[in-house]
């Protein structure tokens, strides 16, 4: 997830902590929940994650946990696609992309046997792949 690379896999700040609960129920419950959750934890942070640090040089200020604001950020601006599979359940869309995932990690073996190819041909290599022959 694109949001663990901004609060790290292992946070060291309590705010990074429960982001990183927070997201690791993502799979496991429903959007109103989720959202419901999420506002929560922006609540009891906001301060936090408002917190500036000005620069004695410069004298400008940035915002002393940027990727952790960063992280929420993400969340928030991408809430109404993350629960996509709930929204079209006659679509019998997974919630997860781990089969895809596996997938392309057979295709990109292949594509790192066959590492001279030009990209043209390459581009044929993954066609037939994804055709399955």
């Amino acid at each position: 997830m694109i949001v663990l690379r901004y609060i790290t896999r292992k946070p060291k700040l309590e705010a990074g902590k429960e982001l990183k609960e927070l997201i690791l129920q993502l799979v496991h419950t429903d959007e109103a929940s989720f959202r419901h959750w999420l506002r929560d934890w922006h609540n009891r942070w906001e301060d936090f994650l408002s917190e500036k640090t000005v620069d004695e040089f410069s004298k400008r200020w940035h915002f002393t946990h940027k990727r952790l604001r960063s992280a929420y950020r993400s969340l928030e601006t991408n809430l109404p696609w993350l629960f996509t599979f709930e929204h079209h359940a006659d679509l019998c869309i997974p919630n997860t992309t781990n089969s895809l995932e596996g997938s392309f990690t057979h295709i990109k073996k292949k594509i790192a046997l066959h590492s001279g190819l030009r990209i043209d041909r390459k581009q044929k290599l993954i066609q037939e792949l994804l055709r399955g022959k």
